[in-house]
């Protein structure tokens, strides 16, 4: 396998929201691609990207990204009027919005931005179909780290 064969494969990650995992129950993923501007995109490059605040929603048949903050580059635009938080466009399967849509305003669900990565030489955002957690749920989830924390400790201790 070459060094660009393997290079193209493995995902690169610019973005994490790990706010979605602990405040979400994540029950389905979906990866969509993003509407941006030349700027972004080379922004995305530089890793000066954050999802943490962003959320998704679902307006006329089709997905956007708000919240979302890319910060832009000194360098590159210089002729262009920028916002860092504008609303992104998600690019998604017909078959895929039409699910979203009907879990969304039916049952209940929440779409959530999980990450922000390179797929190919494109960016992809990774959306999850969430429910939100109760506090005795976020409760247990921290509880289970860290037994499984201290239960590493004894056995890297122990043996």
């Amino acid at each position: 396998m070459s060094k660009q064969q393997k290079n193209e494969e493995a995902p690169r990650q610019i973005a994490v929201n790990r706010r979605a995992r602990h405040e979400y129950h994540i029950e389905e993923r979906y990866e969509a691609g993003l509407a941006l501007r030349g700027w972004e995109v080379k922004s995305l490059r530089a890793g000066r990207a954050q999802i943490t605040e962003a959320y998704v929603t679902v307006k006329n048949g089709e997905a956007f990204l708000i919240g979302s903050h890319i910060t832009p580059l000194k360098q590159t635009c210089t002729h262009e009027i920028t916002d860092a938080t504008r609303t992104r466009k998600l690019l998604l399967h017909e078959r895929e919005l039409s699910s979203l849509i009907g879990k969304v305003e039916r049952a209940g669900y929440t779409l959530v931005p999980l990450d922000l990565h390179w797929t190919r030489g494109r960016a992809k955002l990774e959306v999850g179909l969430a429910k939100g957690k109760k506090q005795h749920d976020k409760r247990a989830d921290i509880k289970e780290r860290d037994w499984q924390r201290q239960k590493e400790r004894l056995l890297k201790h122990g043996s």
